[in-house]
């Protein structure tokens, strides 16, 4: 699965929210074309192993499942994913916070947090932690993943829409 530019990417997650508001809930599974992947629980916080958000944010705290549905094994990143709560502006999405614009990316804060970049064999699965910075007091919040192909085409975007938890 070839990357598309981060931006680009979240441009085109951006254009794609209308119609999007129906929650889905804890558990919902979306089924894309290289993998199902499942938003198992979340929560909003001040603070996750140390590291705090800018003032006037948030972080939120998602459980996903990335269970891949494909024949060969494919290279999964972090920002395959966006937390996403409503609106089509800049201001209305954003990458996991291992995305800081570099190649290379930020080191994890935990153990239990997805890696940047990590493999994922055919029929295989993988739970872990997306950390994301939101603004203060968002709670209906989305994960989203759009289909990106080698052709550098894009195919559907899927979206889970939950409310997270305040802790």
């Amino acid at each position: 699965m070839k990357k598309v530019i981060p931006v680009l990417l979240s441009l085109m997650l951006v254009a794609s929210l209308a119609g999007c508001g129906k929650k889905d809930g804890f558990g919902a599974t979306k089924k894309t074309y290289f993998f199902d992947y499942t938003v198992n629980s979340a929560y909003v916080c001040s603070e996750f192993e140390g590291y705090q958000p800018e003032e006037g944010n948030s972080l939120l705290v998602a459980e996903v499942t990335v269970k891949s549905t494909f024949d060969t094994a494919i290279e999964m990143y972090d920002t395959d994913f966006q937390a996403q709560w409503g609106g089509e502006g800049d201001e209305d999405f954003s990458m996991p916070i291992t995305f800081d614009g570099t190649e290379e990316g930020m080191d994890v804060l935990t153990e239990e947090q997805l890696p940047g970049i990590y493999p994922l064999q055919p029929k295989e699965s993988r739970t872990g932690l997306l950390i994301f910075e939101i603004p203060e007091g968002k709670l209906d919040l989305s994960i989203s993943y759009m289909e990106a192909f080698d052709d550098d085409t894009t195919g559907e975007t899927y979206f889970v829409n939950f409310t997270a938890e305040q802790k």
